[in-house]
């Protein structure tokens, strides 16, 4: 599945969810060593827990963050 992101460096993110566990993630754009690092963190999490450890994430002054982002992402791949 692909998400859009809003609000951050980042614009999308291909995700794979298989039940409740996150198979992959892949970010395009953002701060690519931080983004392959959160992305190797929650490859094989379930995705309940990673979003409750991602929600509210912020960037700096941004009210959003690549991490809160995926969050949603996560979301949306269990919903689809």
């Amino acid at each position: 599945m692909i998400y859009k992101t809003k609000g951050t460096c980042s614009t999308q993110i291909d995700i794979e969810v298989d039940g409740d566990i996150i198979k992959s993630v892949k970010f395009t754009g953002g701060c690519n060593g931080n983004l392959q690092g959160v992305s190797r963190l929650v490859e094989g999490m379930k995705a309940e827990d990673a979003i409750s450890k991602l929600r509210g994430i912020k960037c700096g002054f941004k009210p959003t963050s690549c991490p809160d982002q995926l969050s949603y992402a996560i979301e949306q791949a269990m919903n689809a």
